[in-house]
């Protein structure tokens, strides 16, 4: 009888140690499942950030040449100071040129005379001509005397205004308003026609020129942030990273694009009242574009293979799918969706690396910080 009871109850223990066993692996793979922070996808406004490098220069820049010869007697003004309209720059040496316009003078005063001599003689000729003392081929030769004595006058007259335009060429003046530049001439230096003294810049205003791809382009006409007058708004970054403090507007674009480039150049205008952009200087521009109903995705929410971008979709019974989207711009920490994915579906919002296509998890809903997605900028700039 002993014999008998044993062997049962050595099957009783096994099958209820497998039905124990059964219990806590059913109960470890459903705590298997991760429990994984998922977001759903909402458009949204969006402003984007276009950079681009910039050109400065100013409204108005000129090179100021010599038109006369001479030594250079005097220089007024010093290097980056700031000149008047019609304000005295130069004066060149005018001794010789003071000389040549005293003796047009006295050539046309000559020339006068001359005239009015020829003019005296034809009145005496004509009236011994009405007399029939002298023939009518005399009246016709101090007729034409009279005409050449006229003639020279006017050739006195144009010696005169040139001998008084190039004494007056050794004083150069400010042709408008601005800032001086490097004078590489000194007082004493002989100066050529044509040798360069300096060149004035006017900064109160200035243009920054940059070159925008075509897509940029089309974005730009079709969806733009402009000022109170209807005109696009720009910011301009400095060499040191600070934003200048003033706002421009974009003015004018050329008419074709580079054919080389596959661009097109835009102009700026921006108020310098501080001067503080010169001209030749560099700046980046950036220009912001308004998108309406942007779906974006954390970046941290996607993931590269072979230059393509995918996220984990979840679909029915939690499970997640790889999917495949076209990012249309890539901010520091967002990407914004250009196609493959749809407004209402979820994403997995991190924790990718412990993912597979396929897997079931536990999803944990997140929201997305949208207050600091209107204010990135775009990683990527158009350099």
């Amino acid at each position: 009888m002993k014999n008998f009871h044993w062997p049962v109850l050595c099957i009783l223990g096994l099958l209820s140690y497998g039905c124990a066993s059964k219990k806590q692996s059913e109960a470890g793979s459903k705590d298997s499942i991760m429990t994984i922070p998922v977001t759903e996808l909402k458009p949204q406004k969006t402003q984007l950030h276009r950079e681009y490098v910039g050109n400065i220069h100013a409204v108005r820049n000129v090179e100021i040449y010599a038109r006369v010869k001479g030594y250079l007697e005097e220089v007024y003004v010093d290097e980056g100071k700031d000149v008047k309209k019609g304000q005295l720059l130069f004066r060149i040496n005018n001794e010789e040129y003071a000389t040549q316009l005293a003796k047009a003078k006295a050539n046309l005063q000559s020339a006068v005379a001359e005239a009015k001599g020829a003019e005296l003689e034809l009145r005496r000729i004509k009236l011994l001509a009405d007399k029939n003392v002298i023939s009518k081929t005399e009246v016709d030769v101090a007729d034409a005397k009279l005409a050449a004595a006229n003639a020279r006058i006017e050739e006195a007259r144009s010696e005169k205004s040139n001998a008084a335009l190039q004494l007056a060429q050794t004083e150069i003046r400010a042709p408008f308003d601005g800032v001086i530049d490097r004078l590489p001439h000194k007082m004493g230096s002989l100066i050529t026609e044509g040798t360069l003294l300096t060149t004035l810049s006017d900064t109160k205003t200035v243009f920054a020129y940059f070159n925008v791809s075509e897509n940029e382009y089309l974005e730009y006409v079709k969806s733009r942030g402009k000022n109170e007058h209807g005109k696009a708004v720009v910011q301009l970054e400095l060499a040191d990273g600070s934003f200048f403090r003033h706002k421009g507007t974009i003015e004018t674009m050329e008419g074709a694009f580079d054919e080389g480039t596959g661009s097109i150049a835009f102009r700026a205008r921006f108020s310098n009242p501080e001067k503080l952009l010169k001209h030749g200087s560099t700046g980046t521009i950036r220009l912001t574009n308004t998108v309406e109903n942007a779906i974006l995705i954390p970046q941290k929410a996607a993931f590269e293979i072979q230059d393509k971008n995918f996220v984990y979709v979840l679909g029915k019974d939690n499970k997640i799918k790889t999917r495949s989207f076209v990012p249309h711009s890539r901010l520091s920490t967002f990407y914004v969706v250009k196609s493959g994915l749809q407004s209402g579906e979820t994403i997995v919002y991190e924790g990718l690396q412990s993912l597979r296509d396929g897997a079931t998890i536990n999803p944990k809903t997140v929201s997305l910080d949208t207050a600091e997605v209107s204010t990135e900028k775009i990683a990527i700039s158009a350099r």
